[in-house]
């Protein structure tokens, strides 16, 4: 039976972590913003979050990659706000357009409640979507939920807009880091992302986070047990970053780094005909084929299969 990282690490451990982690509240740097506010006084900046973390939704979730979902799906914790600003962002009504202090921030005893309630349900994972904000907030409820039983792998599924500070709190706590990179270059990253510095912070924490945990494992259920799974949203006419993207995870990463392309990018939010007019389109397939291509050329073989055609599915031995 896989035992995840946090349970090895003993409670003693996980509670000072959580108490180190809360204490940094006090003068911000849990992400790459360096607000400097005091959030356990209820402040905030970017994030637009205080002393708790606002949870938006929390449910077992079907459609996430397969070595998460399994049978019974991911657990997923969806919290509100993000420190980005995606042009783009399909959960702008969770990212981006909630007002602070619209709605109540749970306390860690809820949080780990919510763990244990995921675990009860069968999930197979605790899947964090847009943590980054908030890692001092997710310890400190996981070192709750742990002295109550909790025994699921921890997955934090992040932008990787992550601050090394919180990630090095978080060593030995996440079996599975699900980061997503955007984009190679600081121009699109600060027109679309409103985040110049994104791809310097998120090539160095992708790489602490293979630091970490290494290429992802699954057992023989399919189950990922631990490990980096990395997502890349290929967006139109954006193929050059892609491909610098994809080659940096071949010579950084290795070849085994397993990633996603995900092929889902729809014009959204601020995107219109007037606004971001390049952005107002889908993907064409050629585009995502394209896509595809260079990761096989680079080596990259471990590739999700469920947007992949049938014929490159056989090539990957996938079916």
């Amino acid at each position: 039976m896989f035992r995840p990282t946090y349970i090895d690490l003993g409670s003693d451990e996980l509670h000072e972590r959580a108490r180190r982690a809360v204490a940094g509240l006090a003068d911000c740097r849990a992400c790459p913003r360096d607000c400097r506010v005091n959030r356990l006084e209820d402040k905030w900046a970017a994030c637009k979050t205080g002393r708790y973390a606002v949870v938006s939704s929390c449910f077992p979730h079907l459609g996430e990659e397969d070595p998460l979902r399994g049978w019974n799906g991911s657990g997923t914790i969806f919290f509100a706000h993000c420190n980005l600003r995606c042009v783009f962002c399909q959960n702008y009504d969770i990212s981006q357009t909630v007002k602070p202090g619209a709605r109540r921030g749970s306390p860690p005893q809820e949080l780990a409640a919510m763990m244990l309630e995921l675990q009860r349900l069968g999930c197979h994972n605790i899947n964090f979507v847009t943590p980054e904000h908030v890692v001092p907030q997710v310890i400190e409820a996981i070192a709750i939920a742990a002295d109550a039983g909790l025994a699921l792998p921890i997955v934090y599924n992040t932008s990787a807009y992550d601050s090394l500070e919180s990630l090095e709190l978080l060593d030995g706590i996440i079996d599975i880091y699900m980061p997503d990179f955007k984009f190679w270059s600081a121009e699109p990253s600060r027109k679309y992302l409103k985040a110049e510095d994104y791809p310097e912070a998120a090539r160095a924490a992708i790489q602490e986070m293979h630091r970490q945990v290494g290429a992802l494992k699954i057992d023989a259920d399919g189950l990922a047990e631990r490990g980096v799974l990395l997502r890349h949203l290929v967006m139109p006419g954006f193929l050059e970053e892609t491909r610098a993207i994809l080659t940096w995870i071949a010579g950084e990463l290795g070849t085994d780094t397993y990633i996603n392309l995900m092929d889902q990018y729809r014009p959204a939010w601020q995107v219109s005909a007037q606004r971001y007019a390049e952005l107002n389109r889908r993907p064409n397939s050629a585009e995502f084929q394209q896509a595809v291509e260079i990761a096989l050329e680079l080596g990259l073989t471990r590739l999700d299969e469920r947007k992949l055609s049938l014929r490159l599915a056989r090539r990957l031995r996938l079916f």
